[in-house]
């Protein structure tokens, strides 16, 4: 082999196994999430016995351990002989469309049908008889449900499968990192939910500490990661947003840098150096997942952070923030601009509460003298890469019509 695809293909001097470290293994044990986990089973337990059970929804920030934990109880509960309810995953990031969720559901358990040319209609047919057939249930897991974009269609859709069949039925648990989605359905869909909820709180420093010394044992040969750069990783991710997720990618390029620059070990000054690439990373990854209002919401932000506005800004430090006023004049122009209608100031505010919990952006209230009582906004993340990255978003979206700025 040529020596520059030898170096390639050699075994890593730090890494054991770099799965254990992704954010997407599911260990066998689950540190901290014992009651979340306990709760899951409970309120799925009538379902999976092949009863009518209620809908679940669980809630909380990215890294928290939602889809983690269902996807553990989902794989300990397949095991024992009472289970007879059948199981559908859905990544509702890919599968984002009432159609694509039900032509997914198909592909799980009818796949002879699950190929084109079958519409809407057909595809739920075809899955009520097959439920109603012998009166099974369905659990659908939607992960990241508010990424569906229709999303009431497809609630209404399934919530009607228990009211038209006699017998089964299709038990929806839903995930998401927005508490506040279901204000957006529609009153018809949320009065056929009838669900449970179930919120995961961020993990704290110490949470992580002892989740990441688990994962760094298994995923890092011995010896080559310090004790102090595993609680440095953890003090980062949990002074964040309690992130499990983040903590782990700020490990595995931290074995990346010690790897690229030949040390004998990963050091608390590899960990700095890698949360400025895993922060920036995450950031940008969620900003893509946004719905399309609150892409130009915070588009708004990051052209006004460049350009400047009409009234003044304000620094603190090398820190600017611009008024709530005038973000919203801008989205409301750049909306129109893409002949879209923009949503009203109420849902402006909701919206701004939505990406501030996601820590995209940093808002606090003025004091008097400041044109009045106002909220002050900034982004948490370089506006140039966030305009950046919604740019490319919204042309793809929009078939290449690029927003007025």
């Amino acid at each position: 082999m040529p020596e520059p695809f030898a170096e390639l293909f050699k075994e890593s001097e730090i890494f054991a196994d770099r799965e254990v470290l992704s954010p997407h293994y599911v260990p066998h044990n689950l540190l901290f999430r014992e009651r979340q986990m306990g709760e899951i089973a409970k309120y799925l337990a009538p379902s999976l016995k092949g009863e009518r059970g209620r809908n679940l929804f669980i809630y909380g920030k990215t890294g928290t351990g939602k889809t983690t934990c269902v996807k553990s109880v989902l794989e300990k509960v397949k095991e024992l002989a009472v289970v007879k309810a059948r199981i559908s995953y859905v990544n509702c990031r890919i599968y984002n469309s009432r159609y694509r969720v039900l032509s997914k559901i198909a592909s799980d358990h009818l796949p002879m049908y699950a190929k084109r040319g079958y519409g809407v209609v057909d595809i739920y047919e075809k899955v009520i008889n097959w439920i109603e057939e012998d009166g099974k249930v369905l659990v659908v897991v939607l992960d990241e449900i508010d990424l569906v974009k229709d999303l009431d269609d497809l609630i209404y859709t399934m919530t009607r499968v228990n009211s038209d069949i006699k017998g089964g039925g299709i038990t929806i648990v839903g995930i998401s990192n927005k508490i506040s989605f279901k204000e957006d359905l529609d009153p018809r869909s949320l009065s056929a939910l009838y669900e449970n909820e179930l919120v995961f709180p961020p993990y704290n420093s110490t949470e992580l500490a002892s989740i990441l010394k688990d994962r760094t044992d298994k995923g890092f040969k011995k010896g080559k990661i310090d004790g102090s750069a595993v609680n440095l990783a953890a003090a980062v991710a949990a002074k964040d947003s309690g992130d499990a997720r983040l903590a782990l990618k700020i490990l595995t390029k931290a074995g990346e840098l010690a790897e690229e620059k030949n040390l004998p070990v990963i050091t608390p000054k590899e960990i700095e150096d890698a949360a400025k690439y895993a922060e920036e990373d995450i950031a940008y990854e969620l900003v893509n997942t946004l719905p399309e209002h609150q892409k130009l919401i915070i588009y708004a932000i990051a052209v006004l952070s460049l350009q400047g506005g009409r009234y003044k800004k304000l620094t603190e430090g090398t820190d600017t923030y611009i008024f709530s006023g005038e973000v919203y004049d801008k989205y409301s122009s750049i909306t129109q601009s893409m002949n879209r209608e923009p949503k009203s100031s109420r849902w402006y505010r909701k919206y701004i509460t939505d990406l501030e919990m996601q820590g995209l952006i940093v808002t606090y209230e003025s004091g008097q003298g400041i044109r009045g009582h106002t909220k002050l906004i900034k982004l948490a993340y370089p506006p140039e890469k966030i305009k950046n990255t919604i740019e490319k978003a919204l042309f793809r979206e929009n078939e290449g019509a690029a927003p007025a700025a």
